[in-house]
């Protein structure tokens, strides 16, 4: 039996590998390993390996690593904390491949410890750009780590292969995400508004900004810009989530704890909303706005508008649902008033996305069920560029 082990360290990352975690599970040709880390192991941020356990699924190891410090000293010692746990979980767990997603600093110690450990790679959402945060390193830096890559538009398949990565371990196969899509329970407003303990009045914003962390600039300013380009719609019901454990994060979540003290009346914050509930408000939402990739991704599929702030997700590919804003309040107000007017809400429902419609994970177990074990791998020469 192929023992496949997948590493989660963040509730949005684990919203994206559920349902390859779940085909992984009920395939009896396979062995579903977990390794929660990060995020997940903290009370900061909610505890949110509970959620794992309650769907249904087993914790393998647990790796904690998060220092209660968003410096960049305090994350890189969190890495080097990463390190030495995964080196441990591996020893003991042996699995055949370590899937892991995206571009997160809890990935890269993973993938560290994977590689000296002879353990292949299996990596989720590489080739894109983010060139705003030192996400944008770590995530080409597991690319070269891995052996096999499941990429989200062929784009960044060919952005892979550039990497020189051989075509034949490059599969674009869309934006597990979107799973969600086709098979989520779905939360209707009613059920949203007693979770929430608000009601969902018109215009309705659902709200997520990450530290810029390759920004000079603190985040602390844009953050700032963004909950005073709010104030401009004193009618707009707002949900905020709370950021990311990235350089810089925790002075954001006072802003947005005062913001909302300030605002009660028509705004709640939560650490995490889960999965489920979070797209169930995404669906019902007339404005994505911040700078999460679920703007990016999810939200189009949705036909929903996006008003991104800032740089973090400069280089992603982007639906026509996207308004790219600058990390100023008048330019964000702007760009509000844009997503909410009647001839761009009328644009959104022949919106498509980039990423694919689903059924993902299902490819990708198949894949990762039939591919031949390996750790070598040679660099793929695409010629040289005189």
């Amino acid at each position: 039996m192929r023992k496949i082990c997948v590493v989660t360290g963040t509730r949005a990352e684990y919203g994206l590998l559920y349902w390859l975690m779940k085909e992984i599970a009920d395939d009896p040709g396979l062995q579903l390993q977990i390794i929660a880390t990060g995020m997940h192991l903290s009370p900061e941020f909610g505890l949110t390996y509970q959620q794992i356990e309650s769907d249904g699924f087993t914790i393998s190891a647990r790796v904690e690593m998060l220092l209660s410090s968003d410096t960049p000293v305090g994350i890189t010692k969190s890495i080097g904390l990463g390190v030495i746990g995964f080196a441990d979980a591996l020893e003991s767990l042996k699995p055949d491949i370590l899937v892991v997603l995206g571009d997160r600093f809890e990935v890269l110690a993973a993938a560290q410890a994977a590689v000296i450990a002879r353990i292949p790679i299996a990596h989720i959402h590489g080739g894109e750009t983010t060139e705003g945060a030192f996400d944008e390193h770590v995530r080409h830096a597991i690319t070269k780590f891995s052996q096999w890559h499941f990429v989200a538009a062929e784009p960044y398949r060919h952005r892979v292969i550039q990497l020189g990565e051989s075509p034949e371990r490059v599969f674009n196969l869309g934006a597990p995400g979107l799973d969600h899509l086709r098979h989520l329970h779905w939360c209707d407003r009613q059920t949203l508004e007693e979770f929430l303990g608000i009601k969902l009045l018109s215009p309705i914003f659902l709200v997520t900004y990450h530290p810029v962390t390759l920004d000079k600039q603190s985040p602390a300013i844009a953050m700032g810009e963004l909950l005073t380009a709010l104030d401009a719609f004193p009618q707009a019901t707002v949900i905020l989530t709370y950021p990311n454990a990235d350089t810089g994060g925790r002075v954001l979540i006072e802003q947005i704890d005062q913001w909302v003290e300030n605002n009660k009346h028509r705004a709640r914050a939560f650490v995490s909303l889960g999965q489920q509930r979070y797209l169930s408000l995404m669906r019902e939402v007339d404005v994505i706005l911040g700078n999460s990739s679920s703007g990016i991704t999810e939200a189009p599929a949705l036909k929903k508008a996006t008003v991104n702030i800032g740089d973090r997700q400069k280089g992603r590919l982007k639906a026509q649902s996207v308004i790219d804003v600058l990390e100023v309040n008048s330019n964000i107000i702007t760009g509000i008033r844009q997503a909410l007017s009647s001839e761009f809400q009328s644009l959104l429902s022949s919106v498509e996305s980039w990423y694919g419609s689903g059924n993902v994970s299902l490819k990708i177990k198949e894949t990762l069920k039939s591919v031949t074990l390996q750790t070598r791998k040679s660099f793929f020469d695409i010629g040289h560029v005189l």
